[in-house]
């Protein structure tokens, strides 16, 4: 099924292929685009993947789904909301176990911990503080069962605790890869840095689809890993080019990076700019003062050259 065919409506089970359903969650938002994708995968046996936002109309729909057929597994991308909250209440009713890589600050980087303690907090898309797996899922580990097998995958960046799933010639690919829209970094819950590492971690898996969090499959998952790495070099060149102008603040560079935006989508905004300072910061480019976090005033380390003429 391609981006064109891929029309579910929420509550209403959707077959993507004869052993696998999409189960549209009813919260629609400019963060969740038409709401969150819960997969079932398997045929008399199955493995749920991101139980969804904790709303009872899906988790009705979800078990209508499962239609009184074992799950083996619960499988949870990462503890945002939208994706996790449901989780205990599907495991009450199914009796599978929710397995993830960890709780909400499971594979925060040393960076995140530290302005964490500077008392940078919000910023993100909603962590649910109490999800708690049953089964923490390393990089590599791998399930397998009558639905097959899936190998779990670090992906931290848009999360620290961010897993995707590899299923045979498909990734289950959470907020990491989306179609959509590009996924939201935001300190503290999102690190930049281990965003570019995860994307070209995923470019060396082999897989022919990408099955998002949020809209529809990425059904050429090589060329859209290939826009999200130059999408974020372009904006980190922009960044850098309000920088020669002179130090300025995230909020400072935000307005010249984003002119146009609308006050919806601000927040967010400056949150990503954050993300991009702090990922310069890290890597020496740039400099903060008093310290990098959504206060600081941050400035070049040293100026930017223009290549020559003619490169």
């Amino acid at each position: 099924m391609d981006a064109a065919e891929f029309a579910p409506l929420p509550g209403q089970a959707l077959a993507l292929r004869d052993d696998l359903v999409v189960v549209l969650a009813p919260n629609p938002s400019p963060m969740t685009g038409p709401g969150t994708n819960t997969y079932l995968l398997g045929r008399d046996r199955l493995v749920v993947i991101d139980p969804g936002p904790a709303i009872p109309a899906h988790l009705t729909a979800v078990l209508q789904a499962i239609g009184g057929r074992v799950v083996d597994h619960i499988l949870v991308t990462h503890s945002h909301l939208d994706h996790a909250a449901l989780a205990p209440a599907l495991a009450a009713e199914t009796g599978a176990a929710v397995c993830a890589y960890g709780g909400a600050t499971t594979g925060r980087s040393a960076v995140l911990v530290a302005l964490v303690a500077r008392g940078l907090t919000g910023g993100g898309e909603g962590i649910d503080h109490n999800f708690a797996p049953d089964r923490m899922l390393a990089d590599g580990d791998v399930l397998d069962g009558d639905w097959g097998r899936i190998t779990a995958i670090h992906t931290p960046g848009h999360l620290g605790n961010h897993l995707c799933f590899l299923w045979g010639d498909g990734l289950f690919s959470g907020d990491h890869v989306m179609g959509w829209a590009s996924s939201l970094v935001s300190p503290p819950d999102g690190d930049l840095t281990d965003f570019m590492v995860s994307c070209r971690k995923l470019q060396g898996v082999s897989a022919g689809q990408f099955y998002p969090g949020h809209g529809a499959p990425v059904t050429d998952p090589q060329a859209r890993l290939t826009w999200l790495i130059a999408h974020r070099l372009q904006r980190e060149a922009q960044i850098i080019d309000a920088l020669t102008a002179g130090p300025a603040t995230p909020q400072a560079v935000t307005a010249q990076v984003y002119p146009d935006l609308s006050a919806l989508l601000a927040k967010a905004a400056e949150r990503n700019v954050l993300a991009h300072l702090i990922d310069l910061h890290t890597r020496g480019i740039v400099t903060a003062a008093p310290a990098p976090d959504a206060e600081a005033v941050f400035r070049l380390s040293k100026p930017v050259l223009s290549p020559p003429r003619g490169i």
